[in-house]
């Protein structure tokens, strides 16, 4: 049984067969899916598809790209989801300086008031990082201290940023892209990685595996990512299955099947 730690089934790109792609999932051995909120309105669709399915979980978010736009009666509105059903996690939630889409100054004043506003919550954080490596850290270390209970979600950073998000406490998530025949790097990187420390996702819509690039991913794939991690480190797929699904239930207090 695999568990799909981050999707985006809230999408519009699921508006018309998302029931179908829940049962492709449960079918191909998904036990559980947490879905996972990246603007006001998405965060509010995720506790409803959680709220509808019973082995899926929401995670409450605002994405980087949301800063420019995102008021204080935003914030105050997405303090009262802190406590709904079947929330397990805040995010995603951080910093992306690759596309720069909000400013980076909004994107450091939302992520520290997300942080603040979730520090009492008692749930681990989602994290979102694209080439903003020092501020990251440098905010995470002054708000949440030196020890995080968290995710580096589709990790995408060098050996050095690694270190410093293992040092912390971090667990380290992938998705379909290490299938990818030019991630050679992010290959070498998972290697590293303890797998007491490994989580699995597929961040779908996106990032679908090499065998079906171009197209739509959906939590159903994320057996290639488990294939691949498994091939890496000279392991049986099922022992990575159990223990990356063992590491999800003990980071976000899932229920065991």
């Amino acid at each position: 049984m695999l568990i799909d730690t981050h999707c985006h089934l809230d999408f519009k790109d699921f508006n018309d067969d998302r029931n179908d792609v829940l049962k492709r999932a449960w079918d191909n051995g998904v036990m559980s899916i947490i879905n996972v909120g990246s603007s006001m309105e998405g965060t509010a669709r995720s506790i409803q598809i959680a709220g509808d399915n019973d082995f899926i979980y929401a995670a409450i978010g605002i994405h980087p790209h949301e800063a420019d736009s995102v008021s204080e009666n935003d914030i105050r509105f997405f303090a009262e989801f802190l406590n709904k059903p079947k929330v397990v996690a805040i995010g995603e939630i951080g910093l992306d300086y690759y596309k720069n889409i909000s400013s980076r100054e909004n994107q450091k004043k939302l992520f520290i008031s997300l942080l603040k506003t979730a520090k009492d919550a008692n749930l681990p954080l989602i994290i979102h990082n694209r080439d903003a490596h020092s501020d990251m850290i440098n905010i995470l270390k002054n708000i949440a201290g030196n020890s995080v209970r968290g995710v580096m979600h589709c990790f995408s950073g060098d050996e050095a940023f690694l270190k410093t998000c293992l040092d912390m406490g971090f667990f380290i998530s992938f998705t379909c892209n290490i299938t990818y025949k030019n991630a050679g790097r992010l290959r070498e990187i998972v290697k590293l990685v303890p797998m007491d420390r490994i989580l699995l996702e597929t961040d779908a819509p996106f990032l679908a595996p090499q065998d079906f690039r171009g197209k739509r991913n959906e939590p159903m794939h994320v057996r290639y990512a488990a294939e691949e991690v498994a091939r890496i480190k000279g392991l049986d797929f099922h022992d990575v299955a159990e223990m990356t699904t063992d590491n999800a239930i003990r980071l976000f207090g899932l229920k065991k099947c």
